[in-house]
């Protein structure tokens, strides 16, 4: 294990002091098996990985060695399929380090974020953004007058379809339904259905996964960065519901089915906001009976069609 060739001085480094101070605190022998822990979670085999990325990879991890707890990552086991990951979305810096947690715990198979545009425009960070082939979201200005003369039009109203792409293609993806950051350390906000119309087009499994802090939990606030608790959920299945949707997409200009169609997404989508709620440790208020007078005809608007971070 020691010389898999996507170990870097780096990180042996950072794994011999912490070996080396846990010895020493523990001199009934605890310190060797906390060593072989630390070694099995820091080496973890990357096989879908080339040498340099599995470097990247193991180096964004760090954060999340030394203050991310994850639980239910055996809900993880058999994604050779595409899938969609969903995610509550609290800060600014869990984006980072949670798709990061889950592609490693993924053996390096990569998921493609939806994220705004403008990211991916950001010196550095935009090309390790498109590393993951993220599907970038147009509908936002930049305040900055450089990055917005880059912004695409056009492309705001087709999120759900190059999702839907990928997904066809085998290719998982990760959204963050609440479309926004959400600090209220109580509530979840209402879901776009985005997601649950990509769900039903491809019939793929969705992932509940939900992010929580120790900070939220004794006192009550979201943190900017703190302690990070993530649970990952049995994946969901809409098997059935999509071969009824897809049905009534293919006779949707004869029979104008638009209706039902956004009303069974917003009920997937629905079930996901729940299932996130459970899991990060939140509320979500919003009932599908509301979402029933709520939604519009004959189409979703676009600004609600994305699910954007």
């Amino acid at each position: 294990m020691l010389h898999d060739r996507n170990h870097s001085p780096t990180l042996i480094c950072f794994l011999t002091i912490v070996m080396f101070t846990g010895s020493r605190r523990d001199a009934n022998g605890n310190g060797r098996k906390r060593m072989k822990q630390y070694a099995e979670k820091i080496f973890k085999p990357l096989p879908l990985l080339p040498f340099g990325r599995g470097i990247l990879l193991r180096f964004f991890m760090l954060p999340n060695f030394l203050l991310t707890k994850a639980y239910g990552l055996e809900n993880l086991a058999g994604t050779e399929s595409a899938r969609i990951y969903a995610f509550n979305h609290n800060n600014s810096l869990e984006v980072l380090m949670v798709p990061v947690l889950i592609i490693y715990h993924l053996g390096g198979r990569m998921i493609s974020f939806v994220i705004d545009w403008m990211y991916g425009k950001v010196p550095v960070l935009g090309s390790l953004m498109d590393m993951t082939d993220p599907v970038y979201v147009y509908h936002k200005r930049s305040p900055l007058r450089w990055i917005e003369s880059k912004r695409l039009s056009g492309t705001a109203d087709n999120t759900v379809e190059r999702c839907t792409e990928k997904l066809r293609a085998g290719q998982s993806i990760g959204i963050f339904p609440e479309g926004t950051r959400n600090r209220n350390p109580e509530n979840l906000l209402k879901g776009k259905p985005g997601i649950g119309h990509i769900a039903l087009k491809t019939g793929v499994a969705v992932v509940p996964v939900g992010i929580d802090f120790e900070c939220r939990r004794k006192k009550g606030r979201i943190p900017v960065l703190g302690r990070t608790i993530v649970r990952i959920g049995k994946p969901l299945d809409f098997r059935r519901q999509s071969e009824h949707y897809l049905a009534l997409a293919a006779g949707e200009r004869k029979n104008n089915n638009s209706c039902e169609l956004n009303r069974m997404a917003a009920h997937v989508t629905h079930e996901i906001m729940l299932s996130l709620a459970e899991l990060s440790g939140k509320r979500y208020c919003e009932t599908f009976a509301e979402k029933r007078t709520r939604i519009p005809e004959p189409t979703i608007k676009p600004k609600e069609q994305i699910c954007r971070l």
